[in-house]
């Protein structure tokens, strides 16, 4: 068979054609095109929202985008913000770059001829790790229940979060670190600005987030920048308290000034000399710096875009008044750490209440503890009320207790795709909220249940601040005393109640004592 060279110029022609005629829209610096999509809507991806942070632009504020001529092509997404491996992120690490703050926006129709409700997503990944390409944003899962969703990269890791003296001295607003925190404020910023133009309504934008993403929504809910930015939160296994909370501006500084320690650079002319070092350097000297402390997930109580310490402002119920809905999965983290290893963890994080809380985990006078058949044993049950659980239930009591509608879920359903105690582990439900899984796994009926309760409900909330809509279970708004809440188990959503009330009440009895 000969060899039909004579086609090529048309699949080329069919190519550049496509790209030419895909869907355009106006922007801050100029003209993008997008991609039509099957559904009707259409796509646009890598758009720049602040400068690219490079050289002087390193560790300061996001900088309005510089204009464009000509259209812009939008069709891919960017690289994903500079990143060591951790693991899971391996697809991001080889690619990954400084310049990266760039947004994505999936629209339902095109051309828009109504105004629709807007989902800004915040990854999660440690505040070190993850891309705004990981969020359902092709499947279009939400997009198609009649929503805007945009999806967003924002510094990480000791290039978003680096606090020191000299960086505070050379801001106007006489503080360093959390650029990141910075990045997400400029990004809803430009949602504000320019999101009607994809037939979003800038007046009922929700910011959502998982993990580090779930905790940034919180601080943003503490930060004045962020006021008036967005009308609804989402916050899914993340809250204030995660993690201790922020560090405090010392404690952020001295570590900025460990890290320029490590490569041998003096306080006095250590940013201008940093500034030149190569983005990995920097991550890999932070790391020996830190030596993991996650403290604050890398943010700080910097005078600026954290006034006070976030757990604070939510405690004495100054938190944004806008409706919050949250929740965690039943067995976040954790494994088979032996009674005795948990039962001292509880004595050097609990003090006085260890005793209370050694009880309830069944750790009293040495023993091994019992297993929940729900929250397993203390080797995981300790670490999810630790670390997610209860700091998700003490926010959720704060924000209700001054009045703002919130609703908490608990994921307890395993997922088909992560066997054993991971079906129900950090990240399960991220799956049915976005319908992100793989074409090989077998979902069963009541998978398909869930996910569709699940979207259902993010959409209502998405739309109106309240998750309820017809033909689904009523979710209750959760207050102080009664804690109802949303349980998505083997039956699909069910009404409960206090969920590990006498564990997390523990926890924020030791948090009040901890903040005295």
């Amino acid at each position: 068979m000969k060899p039909t060279f004579w086609l090529l110029p048309f699949f080329v022609c069919a190519a550049v054609c496509a790209a030419q005629t895909g869907p355009v829209a106006t922007v801050t610096g100029g003209q993008i095109r997008g991609r039509s999509t099957a559904d009707g809507g259409a796509a646009f991806k890598g758009i720049p929202y602040a400068q690219p942070p490079l050289g002087e632009l390193r560790w300061r504020e996001p900088q309005p985008v510089d204009v464009w001529t000509g259209v812009r092509d939008a069709a891919t997404f960017s690289a994903a913000c500079t990143q060591l491996s951790e693991g899971w992120n391996m697809r991001y690490v080889p690619s990954s770059a400084e310049d990266c703050l760039y947004l994505n926006v999936a629209a339902p129709a095109w051309p828009p001829t109504v105004k629709v409700p807007v989902m800004v997503w915040i990854h999660g990944g440690s505040n070190t790790a993850g891309s705004g390409e990981a969020a359902g944003f092709d499947q279009r899962t939400l997009v198609r229940r009649g929503l805007v969703l945009v999806t967003i990269n924002y510094r990480l890791g000791a290039l978003g979060f680096l606090a020191h003296p000299a960086l505070a001295r050379e801001s106007v607003h006489h503080a360093s670190g959390n650029y990141g925190l910075m990045d997400q404020v400029a990004a809803l910023q430009w949602v504000r600005k320019n999101i009607g133009t994809f037939g979003g309504d800038p007046d009922s934008v929700t910011v959502a987030g998982q993990s580090a993403g779930a905790m940034d929504v919180s601080l943003l809910m503490t930060s004045p920048l962020a006021h008036g930015l967005f009308r609804r939160a989402i916050a899914e296994s993340g809250a204030v308290s995660v993690f201790k909370g922020s560090r405090t501006r010392g404690e952020g500084e001295e570590l900025g000034r460990k890290l320029a320690a490590e490569l041998k650079m003096a306080d006095a002319d250590a940013i201008a000399r940093l500034r030149q070092v190569p983005p990995v350097e920097i991550l890999e000297a932070a790391k020996r710096a830190t030596s993991g402390d996650r403290t604050g997930l890398e943010t700080s109580v910097d005078g600026w875009v954290l006034p006070k310490p976030p757990a604070e402002i939510f405690a004495a119920g100054e938190s944004l008044a806008v409706p919050l809905m949250i929740g965690s999965t039943a067995q976040e983290i954790g494994g088979n750490e032996p009674g005795a290893k948990i039962a001292s963890a509880i004595q050097k994080a609990y003090g006085g209440l260890a005793d209370r809380a050694l009880a309830l985990y069944g750790l009293a006078g040495g023993g091994e503890g019992k297993t929940d058949a729900l929250y397993g044993g203390p080797g995981v049950e300790w670490p999810t009320d630790e670390v997610f659980r209860c700091p998700v239930i003490a926010e959720a009591v704060a924000h209700a207790a001054a009045g703002h509608p919130t609703y908490q879920y608990g994921f307890d359903h395993g997922a088909p795709d992560r066997p054993g105690n991971h079906g129900m582990g950090h990240s399960a439900e991220l799956n049915y909220v976005f319908g992100t899984w793989g074409s090989d796994v077998q979902l069963a009926p009541i998978d398909r249940k869930i996910a569709d309760q699940m979207q259902s409900y993010w959409a209502n909330f998405v739309r109106a601040g309240d998750p309820n809509g017809e033909g689904l279970p009523r979710w209750p708004s959760f207050a102080v005393k009664e804690q109802e809440y949303i349980a998505f188990t083997d039956d699909g959503a069910v009404v409960k109640a206090g969920l590990r009330r006498e564990f997390c009440e523990v926890f924020m009895e030791h948090l009040v004592a901890v903040r005295k």
